[in-house]
């Protein structure tokens, strides 16, 4: 877990105006600049331990093996029915997108539990998702998505 490992975490900053940031696993994590120039303490402190999250439970590695099988997978498929790798792409998004649904959750849930071992409470993770969602939509849960809808997440957090 990287609460308490030796593991020396890193960042990486993109141009991107988006808002966002990501866990590559290992300790490595994606901010865009859009996020950085954006957020506030308190909102980046909610984005990052949800990201801390993802990498302390492990969730890119994991996600990586899904898509090395769904690469496989389609490799086999198209061996065996020619032309099928026309639909590889949705059918390894969708199975993605099932996946990692449930991850973004866990990671909500496990990001609760770091802010709190460092002094903070819940609402920091429901007002960073709320500044989220004001500043980009209620993204997510469509039937593509990776992530579940915003709104949900926020109500799963008030549930904790």
């Amino acid at each position: 877990m990287l609460i308490g490992s030796a593991r020396s975490p890193s960042k990486s900053s993109t141009t991107a105006r988006s808002i966002n940031a990501g866990s590559a696993g290992g300790g490595q994590f994606l901010v865009t600049t859009g996020l950085l120039r954006l957020a506030n303490d308190e909102q980046l402190r909610g984005v990052l331990a949800h990201e801390i999250a993802h990498d302390d439970l492990g969730h890119p590695a994991r996600m990586q093996l899904v898509g090395a099988g769904v690469s496989v997978g389609a490799a086999l498929l198209e061996r065996v029915f020619p032309g099928s790798a026309m639909v590889a792409p949705i059918a390894g998004t969708l199975i993605a997108s099932s996946y990692s649904r449930p991850q973004e959750f866990e990671a909500d849930r496990h990001a609760v539990t770091i802010l709190r071992r460092v002094g903070y409470s819940k609402e920091v993770m429901i007002r960073s998702l709320s500044w989220i969602m004001q500043v980009e939509g209620n993204s997510g849960g469509g039937i593509l998505s990776t992530h579940p809808a915003t709104d949900e997440r926020i109500r799963a957090l008030r549930r904790l």
